[in-house]
């Protein structure tokens, strides 16, 4: 019989140790919990301009609008169907105000230096475009058929980027690439772009097949972490298999998850742990383990 993850433990941890918004995401996802305490959470990490901040992304603590916390309160409210367009609308006619020249949305803005941050977050002269971010942003965009203008811009430069495309400089990249075509209404276009970068993952190195591997690694389940998902063809069932073993496996004794990059900062550990056991769980679940 296969594991299974012990949610009365990953409860216990996440009312010890969790933000409120990862308790509620929690409640709503596994505990029949209302939508209307997620998207409150949400709200509150949001600044006067419309755009979101103060640590809701915990490694990037500005309180600051960044479009990192924009992606993230759009997951949230996505993936706990606590979905409000007025929250949305207001967040993404903010990245239009910051957009590139190019269109879609810069990586980081200099207001990071309003806050701590992890070390890994730097502002790019020029503010160009991320397929990190826009990728993403998009996707969200697109998988809830909220139209918007700001969305134009982004598709072209993904498109644009995404043509070019030949060495990804990290696996955050193709996290935005792959969300991008998983979603992006051209479908033809979207599956030969697929067939051409998605393969990149394996030549390039940039994911781990070996569940065991130490150190700060992307698993095939961080780019493929549903059934359905574009990159799941990818991988062997046997692959999948072993992954979501270890994903199980890795629970601690105090109920929850731990990730595999540097912690910084005991608050954004304890941030990015709340929400990535919250993230654990719901990704076994897709996969029937849960």
């Amino acid at each position: 019989m296969k594991k299974t993850p012990d949610f009365d433990a990953a409860s216990d941890f996440l009312a010890a140790s969790a933000r409120v918004l990862d308790r509620r995401v929690f409640q709503r996802l596994f505990s029949g919990g209302a939508a209307e305490p997620v998207r409150d959470a949400v709200a509150a990490y949001r600044n006067g301009d419309g755009g979101f901040g103060h640590a809701l992304e915990p490694d990037l603590r500005t309180p600051a609008s960044q479009p990192a916390a924009v992606e993230m309160a759009l997951r949230v409210m996505d993936q706990a169907d606590a979905w409000d367009e007025r929250l949305v609308r207001d967040a993404i006619d903010w990245l239009a105000t910051i957009a590139p020249a190019e269109g879609g949305t810069t990586f980081v803005l200099p207001t990071l230096s309003q806050g701590p941050h992890a070390p890994w977050w730097a502002a790019t002269a020029g503010n160009p475009p991320s397929l990190i971010q826009t990728g993403q942003i998009a996707a969200l965009l697109y998988d809830r058929h909220f139209a918007h203008p700001w969305l134009d811009g982004a598709t072209r430069v993904m498109w644009s980027e995404i043509d070019q495309l030949t060495d990804p400089e990290n696996g955050y990249v193709m996290f935005g690439v792959l969300a991008f075509l998983e979603h992006v209404p051209d479908r033809a276009r979207a599956e030969a772009a697929f067939d051409r970068v998605g393969p990149l993952l394996l030549s390039r190195g940039i994911v781990t097949l070996d569940p065991d591997a130490k150190g700060e690694t992307h698993s095939p389940l961080d780019f493929a972490p549903r059934p359905g998902s574009i990159a799941r063809r990818l991988f062997d069932a046997r692959t999948i298999e072993a992954h979501l073993d270890h994903l199980t496996a890795a629970q601690r004794d105090d109920g929850g998850w731990m990730f595999n990059w540097p912690a910084w900062s005991p608050a954004a550990e304890a941030d990015w742990r709340g929400f990535l056991t919250v993230d654990a769980l719901r990704v076994l679940r897709a996969n029937g383990r849960a």
